[in-house]
């Protein structure tokens, strides 16, 4: 029993939109439809969370015992399971949309605490859309990490004020990012 190629995918783009829905009722809908969907090949799903980020986690239903935990005796095939990880590209349905979200939570960092900060406010949003396809504000511990140990030391240009305070500088673009998608 394997699962189709086209079913993991709907089933990691009905997981992204469950995860970024602002209504409960939304994501609820949006999970059970992703679990009906697998049901109807045998399979189940769930998210594995971790510091690098989330993992969509599909495999038979059969591996499970009543009370939903994997049984490893009941695994014949470790390769009819699938991992597909939520933390890298997003759905980049409008990478322009995406990169206007991202250049006004710099924008909005520059104007309220000054260049210092901006300039790598910029370097992180230029970041998130061009390696990731997400809003800066969606970043996992992970991508910060890569980012600030990374990206920003070989392709920013940091100076030295900048390198000093690069990771509040993180801090202040992901919640001028979170302050604009909330509509504040």
């Amino acid at each position: 029993m394997t699962l189709p190629d086209d079913t993991a995918e709907e089933a990691e783009r009905l997981t992204r939109r469950a995860s970024e829905a602002v209504d409960p009722n939304e994501a609820d809908a949006h999970r059970r439809r992703r679990d009906e969907l697998l049901a109807e090949h045998g399979y189940t799903a769930r998210v594995r969370e971790d510091d690098d980020g989330d993992t969509l986690v599909l495999h038979p239903s059969d591996w499970l015992d009543d009370e939903g935990t994997v049984r490893m005796d009941r695994i014949d095939d470790v390769d009819n399971g699938v991992e597909v990880s939520l933390s890298g590209p997003g759905e980049a349905d409008d990478w322009d949309a995406t990169e206007r979200h991202n250049r006004a939570a710099a924008d909005r960092v520059t104007a309220e605490h000054g260049e210092v900060h901006g300039r790598t406010a910029h370097a992180f949003a230029d970041f998130m859309g061009n390696h990731y396809a997400k809003p800066v504000e969606a970043a996992t511990a992970g991508e910060v990490r890569e980012f600030v140990e990374e990206y920003f030391p070989r392709n920013a240009w940091p100076t030295d004020e900048q390198s000093a305070v690069v990771e509040e500088s993180v801090d202040l673009v992901r919640a001028a990012g979170d302050q604009l998608r909330d509509g504040a």
